[in-house]
């Protein structure tokens, strides 16, 4: 009887090891490797039931589901383990593989994933091996098996080693990638908070990303001299990133004069901004300053720019270029060393093509154009606003009010906000009147921003509906409470994690709407 293998013939258990072993390989070394698949080719060639990849979060010391075969993705979810509890969390803990026959008759096996124990009435066996990297527990690699005796394993075990010995390097890897995504990421929202530190935090509230570019616009330029055109519509808040240029500008110790160009009739405007020399026109008793003059050394800025009168833009022009003005009455030129902010909700470009606007004047306005976000195209900062509002409000009107629920946090966030900033002030300070119980609620707001869920004419239903708006709104609660952050609302509520994230993607409800 011949008892040497014969090599690459189809009964070769080596040779099929090692082609399988040379497949893994080749999977685990690309970047984009799908773990998944790696555990797929392993249950086949193993022919297991199930097979299970865990990873150890460093953070948290919870041991979750990195990819598996035979389970569902809600039992995957659901899964989460503990160090030095059950089969795998011992295996963590002490290094060490171990192996049930029955899983039927273990009293350690947790089955958190709801394996069966039997198939065809036939014991299932488990075995669980951990993953090392250098010299670390990093996770564990198992499966389940039908049992075929005590000793019909051993391959099996072996072979496990070897896959888990392969996969560790990969999942350092994929571990580490996440926890330096997630250091940039803090140290990304740190740098941010820091630029907003810098550009008046008490004035600008915001952290969407549009609000974030703004910032970042006004860190470059206000240091410069550069004449900068703010755009953006009616009550967006262009007056307070003009403030925010000049006072991070080094003309913050010198005046700052505003000028509202459409407040002004155009028979006086020429006289408010160059001045008048006494005796030039009817009226002119005294020499006065324009306000060109008194901004000088300073900035000046001219709001709703959009609305300034044909005459008066070429002398703006002139003043743009040479730096210097005429009052009225007067033949003589005045140096003015100012800086030049402007800020309109009006299209220019249109105006231009309908000669209502100089096309040479804006090419000298739009230096560094500024364009503010509207209030619907930054919809996640209105969490922010309405507490920055709230606490303005309860100073001014002496009130106490402590939170915003989230149904009228919702009702905030549908509504399309043709007024912007200002309109959210409004109505925020109306709600802060009417409340009496130190918690605004939807029906605080303005009837104009009601929708039929806010003002509960929607309300029936059966009782998994009914309690599925109450579990969300106690959810959105939680997030409101803890700025958007998932872990604490999710300790506050006496959940784990998992529990919160599969709620959250349950409902809908996106965290970032709750952060500052």
């Amino acid at each position: 009887m011949e008892s040497i293998c014969k090599y690459n013939k189809p009964d070769c258990y080596g040779a099929k090891e090692l082609d399988f072993l040379l497949e893994l390989s080749s999977l685990l070394s690309n970047k984009d490797v799908n773990l998944d698949e790696v555990i797929k080719n392993l249950a086949e060639h193993l022919t297991a039931e199930r097979i299970i990849l865990t990873i150890l979060n460093r953070e948290s010391l919870q041991i979750i589901i990195e990819g598996s075969y035979g389970i569902t993705e809600d039992e995957r979810k659901k899964a989460v383990y503990q160090i030095g509890k059950g089969i795998i969390g011992s295996v963590i803990k002490d290094g060490l593989t171990v192996m049930i026959p029955k899983i039927a008759m273990s009293d350690d096996f947790l089955n958190l994933t709801h394996a069966p124990t039997a198939i065809d009435g036939v014991d299932v066996s488990f075995i669980c091996t951990p993953i090392r990297y250098k010299d670390q527990n990093i996770g564990t690699l198992s499966f389940h098996k039908v049992y075929k005796g005590p000793i019909s394993f051993d391959y099996d075990v072996r072979l496990l080693k070897i896959v888990g010995s392969m996969i560790g390097r990969t999942m350092r890897r994929r571990q580490e990638y996440a926890e330096e995504m997630e250091q940039l990421r803090i140290e990304n929202n740190s740098l941010r908070g820091e630029l907003r530190n810098r550009i008046m935090p008490e004035k600008i509230k915001g952290n969407s990303g549009k609000m974030n570019e703004v910032f970042s616009l006004i860190d470059s330029v206000a240091t410069t001299d550069a004449t900068v055109l703010i755009r953006g519509e009616s009550g967006v808040g262009k007056e307070l990133v003009a403030d925010a240029i000049h006072y991070n500008s080094l003309r913050k110790a010198k005046p700052f004069i505003k000028v509202n160009c459409a407040a002004l009739p155009e028979s006086l405007i020429e006289s408010e901004l160059f001045g008048h020399e006494k005796g030039s026109f009817t009226g002119a008793s005294t020499t006065r300053i324009g306000r060109f003059e008194a901004a000088n050394g300073g900035t000046i800025f001219l709001d709703e720019f959009g609305d300034i009168p044909s005459s008066i833009q070429v002398k703006l022009l002139r003043v743009l270029q040479e730096r210097e003005i005429e009052r009225i009455g007067s033949t003589k030129p005045i140096k003015v060393d100012v800086r030049i902010l402007c800020a309109t909700n009006r299209n220019l470009e249109d105006l231009i093509t309908k000669d209502q606007f100089r096309e040479d004047l804006y090419y000298r306005i739009n230096v560094f154009p500024i364009y503010i976000p509207s209030l619907r195209e930054r919809i996640n900062d209105i969490p922010v606003l309405t507490d920055f509002f709230i606490d303005k409000f309860n100073k001014r009107h002496g009130k106490n009010i402590k939170r915003i629920t989230a149904s009228a946090i919702d009702t905030l966030m549908v509504y399309h906000w043709p007024g912007n900033i200002r309109e959210l002030e409004n109505c925020i300070e109306r709600a802060c009147i009417l409340c009496t119980d130190q918690v605004i609620r939807a029906h605080n707001l303005p009837a104009s921003l009601q929708t039929a869920s806010t003002s509960k004419t929607m309300q029936s239903g059966t009782l998994d509906i009914i309690l599925d708006k109450m579990e969300k709104q106690i959810i959105m609660d939680a997030l409101i409470s803890s700025k958007g952050n998932s872990a604490k609302a999710a300790e506050h509520l006496g959940i784990t994690e998992r529990m919160m994230g599969i709620r959250i993607k349950k409902y809908e409800i996106d965290p970032k709407r709750f952060k500052v």
